[in-house]
């Protein structure tokens, strides 16, 4: 029975960890240059050349992840209620990058030094 219960936690804990999916740094800042993604957020994602063009470096990964994949979802004409972003420079640059893509320029993006801070 303890042999069981081992392999069944076993099997979940493999089943439900993103193995396939961890991020490569170098890959995600080859990618960024790649897709020239530095001319409107900067070379480090860290000083936009327009006041409203985001800083990306810094932000959560997570958060990068689903507005790039947001992006993808809007390009392929889902309805709003698919959690689509509309916008049609980021998304013609989304659709040309995979998941592995987004994964890897999402992690680069957050570990890089970053103007944003949270105030008190």
């Amino acid at each position: 029975m303890k042999l069981i219960a081992t392999t069944l936690l076993t099997l979940a804990t493999v089943a439900f960890t993103p193995m396939a999916m961890s991020a490569d740094l170098k890959a995600g800042q080859a990618a960024w240059e790649r897709l020239n993604c530095a001319s409107c957020h900067g070379a480090e994602g860290n000083k936009a050349i327009v006041d409203n063009y985001p800083i990306l470096a810094g932000q959560h990964a997570d958060y990068l992840k689903h507005a790039l994949t947001a992006y993808q979802r809007g390009a392929r004409g889902l309805p709003a209620t698919a959690n689509v972003r509309n916008n049609a420079i980021m998304s013609s640059f989304a659709m040309q990058m995979s998941k592995q893509d987004i994964q890897n320029v999402s992690a680069w993006l957050a570990s890089q030094p970053s103007p944003l801070a949270v105030r008190k």
